[in-house]
């Protein structure tokens, strides 16, 4: 999801080439591989977008793997970079880096100052790790490795699988699987009480861009809107955007992860950047991307 929209955003892009290689055609997890990538086409600048992602489920349940294979991807990635001259590489992280009981909204500064969500741990390790080994590398050696923290994404080319995926996608899927069944009902986990915020993956990609032509960013940054909004408002935004009219019912046995996950983005709009696309209008764009999806065969589930 999040490679197809920076790929959408540079195509074309003055002054742009892109390399692209797909999963099947490189193996971040492979050290040698990678090696060989950086050595053959030696780019001037590396995007880091790769990674293993999912919801609460996914994380919970394969923890080794989340942490595992992301460790693997920013070692081989942010190290090969640097050993095959990349002076500029923008490492994309996660707004779970942030501890549980972080202050809300979240500054930047508030890495590492207490106890992450247990739910998303093993994945919240490793992006802390690609976060510092980019700030390690600008540090030693001026190589310009800096990162970007991006809040809850959604949008075309996202994972509707019901088990695995993040909120959003997975609420888009279940609505319109009860309006085609024409059932009364639909099951949300948790109490719908956690607030979250949702960018659209069209604005991590355009701020992506900006930051990449920044002339001294962050070490880290916050991409975000700076608003949230209940994961009750959000499944209502959602039954209403797919129009399924019957009612939502809440499965407290399920967990609702952390209370709420707000960013502060402050830093970024200081530079000049802001995001662009409401919830709502992302939303119903991203139902139509579903349903063109599906009708081509290339939806993720």
């Amino acid at each position: 999801m999040v490679g197809a929209a920076i790929v959408r955003r540079f195509r074309g892009e003055p002054g742009v080439e892109l390399v692209l290689r797909t999963r099947r055609e490189l193996d971040l997890c492979d050290q040698a591989a990678v090696d060989r990538f950086y050595a053959a086409e030696r780019p001037d600048a590396a995007l880091i977008a790769a990674g293993k992602v999912g919801g609460i489920h996914a994380n919970a349940t394969y923890g080794a793997e989340f942490i595992l294979q992301n460790l693997a991807i920013a070692a081989n990635t942010i190290g090969s970079a640097h050993r095959h001259g990349v002076r500029r590489l923008l490492y994309l992280g996660s707004s779970c880096i942030y501890p549980k009981l972080a202050p809300q909204p979240m500054p930047e500064e508030c890495l590492l100052t207490g106890a992450l969500e247990p739910t998303n741990e093993p994945y919240a390790v490793a992006k802390i790790a690609g976060l510092k080994l980019c700030q390690y590398h600008r540090r030693q050696y001026g190589v310009l490795f800096h990162s970007a923290m991006p809040t809850n994404l959604y949008g075309p080319g996202d994972n509707y699988d019901l088990q695995n995926s993040h909120v959003l996608p997975a609420l888009i899927r279940k609505y319109h699987e009860a309006r085609e069944a024409g059932r009364p009902e639909v099951t949300a986990w948790g109490t719908g009480s956690p607030r979250r915020e949702f960018l659209h993956v069209d604005d991590l990609a355009d701020a992506s861009a900006f930051l990449l032509k920044a002339a001294n960013p962050p070490d880290w940054i916050n991409v975000g809107t700076g608003t949230d909004v209940t994961i009750r408002e959000l499944t209502e935004t959602v039954a209403f955007t797919v129009g399924f009219r019957g009612r939502t019912v809440w499965d407290s046995s399920q967990p609702d992860g952390t209370p709420r996950k707000l960013m502060d983005v402050s830093k970024l709009k200081a530079l000049g950047w802001s995001a662009r696309i409401g919830l709502a209008q992302g939303v119903a764009a991203t139902y139509q991307s579903f349903l063109s999806e599906k009708a081509a065969g290339t939806l993720r589930s």
